[in-house]
């Protein structure tokens, strides 16, 4: 009998060369946009899953205070798409200079922009009590949280400071929760910032500033 099954889904789209926003145009001063999830998404559940009932022995009803739902809920949250607002954006704002989903690798996703910029994001969201869960069952630093996890913003769009307010009111518009949560810098070594938590990051890695840099791949 299967016990156990992975069920796949993907889509495939296609875009104008001329089209494609690479992050190229990403200058020192633009504002970093970032937009709520809605909880774990499609990243870290392994973590999550391995953390909880492998290693804890929770049950899928099991209620934690920290939470407004049962944790089998908590973690079968759907993951937020924010196509329909993008393509408004793209299509009424000028000065949008790129789009990071926040999966795989965080906020560090930022630094895959072409610029020669890195990021300093001193006004993040609160991330979900989610997470603090599984980092404190998981005992696991809050760097690998922000390497793992998106920990409160699914989406960014990096903008001119001109364009902030008005890619703000169309994200309200879309029932978004979204601030700005900071702003590039340059930086050829391409790396983001997380003043509030001393944590700097490069490639796939996030170190504490006042450890010193440790080797990254």
């Amino acid at each position: 009998m299967v016990k156990h099954f992975d069920l796949v889904g993907m889509a495939v789209g296609k875009v104008d060369l001329d089209k494609v926003i690479d992050g190229r145009a990403v200058r020192e001063g633009d504002a970093v946009i970032g937009v709520k999830s809605s909880g774990i998404h499609s990243n870290g559940l392994s973590l999550a899953r391995k953390t909880f009932f492998a290693e804890h022995r929770y049950g899928i009803e099991h209620k934690f205070a920290e939470l407004s739902c049962t944790l089998g809920e908590e973690l079968l949250r759907p993951t937020d798409i924010y196509v329909r607002e993008a393509l408004e954006i793209l299509r009424t704002v000028a000065g949008v200079h790129a789009l990071i989903n926040i999966t795989g690798d965080g906020l560090l996703n930022l630094a895959r922009v072409a610029a020669p910029v890195g990021f300093k994001l001193d006004a993040l969201i609160e991330p979900h009590p989610v997470f603090a869960l599984i980092q404190r069952h998981a005992k696991v630093e809050l760097s690998e949280m922000y390497e793992v996890f998106n920990m409160g913003v699914g989406f960014c769009y990096v903008v001119e400071q001109a364009s902030a307010a008005r890619v703000l009111q169309i994200l309200k518009t879309h029932g978004r929760v979204a601030q700005v949560i900071g702003g590039a810098v340059a930086d050829a070594q391409k790396i983001v910032r997380l003043p509030a938590h001393s944590l700097a990051g490069q490639h796939k890695r996030f170190w504490r500033e006042d450890a010193g840099k440790r080797q990254v791949g």
